[in-house]
């Protein structure tokens, strides 16, 4: 074998190496994401919001009583 022909055959083997690298790195990238998205996306839990209204029992005969008190005074004038 002559020296260029150990040449071509080093640059070769150089050339693969780097492929091999590449190809390696390319496959732990790979397995680190798809264990990474095994679970898959967490679902999203919304709470229920709901409205609360306070009343009391009065709340409805204090408008009336104002104006019969009202009316009371202008009728006694």
């Amino acid at each position: 074998m002559g020296a260029s022909a150990a040449s071509a055959t080093l640059g070769w083997a150089l050339k693969l190496e780097s492929t091999m690298k590449k190809i390696a790195l390319a496959t732990a990238f790979t397995l680190a994401a798809s264990t990474a998205f095994a679970g898959g996306a967490p679902e999203v839990v919304v709470p229920e919001v709901k409205a609360v209204t306070t009343s009391s029992s009065a709340g409805g005969l204090v408008v009336p009583l104002l104006l019969l008190l009202v009316l009371a005074a202008a009728a006694s004038n």
